[in-house]
């Protein structure tokens, strides 16, 4: 019975993450083709090729207010149906454009697009997942965007020689076709209303948000101009090729696509906060790291540990603004997105006037201050969102085996981290397990924190190696702590 009535729901979770798939691809593409479009075929200088994602990007922030309101009264899927459509137009726009009006009519169509689009779709996930597991609904919305992304990336290297930018719009325009489609199957669903209090209610969400909002406006921006100076850095400094530049991301970006449907498991136990400051620390690392070193291998290693930290932190964050919007996601998704869709604009800005001005450490050094801060900010904002403590359920007495396996699983989980914290000592040249392996010790005047720290872990490790492998030696079982 319970079967058959889920099954409606999860063709429609299928059909959504589908969508999700078909129009990021386009979407993800466009953001590398744009420039190169305009400035080859249109023979745009870089004040119009500027102002023309600018545009895009304008138009995009305003939007996202408007489609948050749309997706609290109407059907988030038929939203973002509009949203891909308008998406469409927007492709063929680019593929028909002979002058740059016409290209900025298309970008402002794609601009109203994507906000009418991503926002009712992260709307209709918090929806649906309100009653079940937001974060790992989110982590699977993302994963299907990253997939979609690579498949994009896939073809457009694949055709973009042999047929040239209007075969790779049509195809953009076609897929956005697709996703609309599928969201226009299926019964119309109307969103739950709010039941009083509308204006007092929406204000009092809109403030408690205002601090998650400001951290991730702000990281978001650092992010954003981090990246764009690496890829500056890695192409004119160390003479990469677009393809080499693609095999220095490829590794985190295959983390990106595939970690965010299962992090889940590990961000539960963490919880909300520690999820999210763990993330920003991360990012900091990461930063920090790109100060001191510059080979490719160095650089695929620390992005591969940050897009990991990302894929983690993202769908938490969503979930979080979800929760906090006091039942109206819509709106509250049009403000996070409006957020880091700031960020991400002024970003690139003040990042490279920073290296214009004081040059690249400088900039990374801003950086990872920045994700530091936000560190520190962001259990404050969680506070200040009034949400209620996450429980852990309590379980049956667990068994001798059920308690070996989960302690082996811990274990993986467990080792896999330290892998991953090995793999970046070894990129800022601090691992003292990777220098005793292959130079026979560390040299008194070379022992650093990171060092220390490193071989600290490595004892850590192996206690737990032990601890956790003695379970299935000596299997014996463990009660369950009682309900916080």
């Amino acid at each position: 019975m319970s079967a058959g009535t889920d099954a409606p729901a999860d063709r429609a979770g299928r059909r959504v993450l589908s969508a999700a798939l078909f129009a990021s691809a386009p979407a993800e593409v466009l953001d590398f083709l744009l420039p190169l479009w305009a400035g080859s075929t249109l023979g745009a200088g870089a004040f119009v090729v500027g102002a023309l994602i600018a545009f895009e990007a304008v138009l995009s922030l305003i939007v996202r207010p408007l489609a948050g309101e749309l997706a609290d009264r109407f059907d988030q899927r038929r939203v973002a149906a509009a949203g891909a459509g308008l998406y469409a137009l927007s492709f063929a726009g680019y593929a028909l454009a002979g002058s740059p009006v016409a290209a900025f009519v298309a970008a402002g169509l794609g601009g109203a697009g994507g906000a009418l689009f991503w926002v009712a779709l992260r709307a209709w996930t918090g929806r649906r997942a309100q009653d079940g597991d937001a974060t790992s609904a989110y982590g699977k919305l993302l994963s299907a965007e990253g997939q979609g992304a690579f498949v994009g990336y896939l073809v457009a290297f694949s055709l973009l020689e042999r047929g040239g930018y209007p075969l790779l719009f049509w195809l953009g325009g076609a897929a956005c076709a697709v996703a609309a489609g599928l969201l226009l199957r299926g019964p119309r669903q109307e969103p739950a209303r709010a039941a009083t209090g509308r204006r007092e209610r929406r204000g009092a969400a809109e403030r408690r948000l205002l601090p998650l909002m400001a951290v991730s406006a702000v990281t978001a921006a650092a992010e954003a101009g981090l990246w764009m100076l690496l890829l500056l850095r890695l192409h004119a400094d160390l003479g990469l090729s677009p393809n080499e530049i693609a095999l220095v991301f490829a590794p985190g970006f295959v983390v990106f696509v595939l970690l965010p449907a299962h992090a889940h498991r590990l961000t539960d136990r963490l919880g909300r906060t520690p999820a999210m400051v763990a993330s920003f620390a991360a990012s900091a690392l990461f930063a920090a790291g790109l100060a001191v070193v510059s080979t490719p291998p160095a650089v695929a290693v620390l992005w591969t540990v940050a897009a990991a930290c990302f894929a983690a932190q993202i769908p938490v964050e969503q979930a979080t603004v979800a929760a906090a919007s006091g039942g109206r996601i819509g709106r509250a998704m049009g403000l996070y997105e409006s957020a880091r869709l700031a960020g991400v604009v002024v970003g690139p800005l003040v990042m490279g006037l920073l290296y214009e001005e004081a040059g690249w450490v400088a900039a990374c050094v801003a950086a990872a201050a920045t994700s530091v801060l936000g560190a520190l900010v962001v259990p404050y904002a969680v506070r200040t969102l009034g949400l209620a403590p996450e429980r852990k359920e309590s379980g049956p007495p667990t068994g001798p085996k059920a308690h070996a396996r989960k302690e082996r699983r811990d274990w993986y989980l467990h080792t896999a981290v330290f892998a991953l914290g090995q793999l970046v000592l070894w990129a800022l040249d601090s691992s003292w397990l990777v220098r005793q392996i292959t130079d026979g010790g560390v040299p008194d005047g070379e022992r650093g924190p990171l060092v220390w720290a490193g071989r600290i872990w490595l004892t850590i490790w192996v206690v737990d190696t032990v601890w956790s492998w003695s379970y299935t030696a000596w299997p014996r079982e463990k009660e369950p702590k009682p309900p916080a």
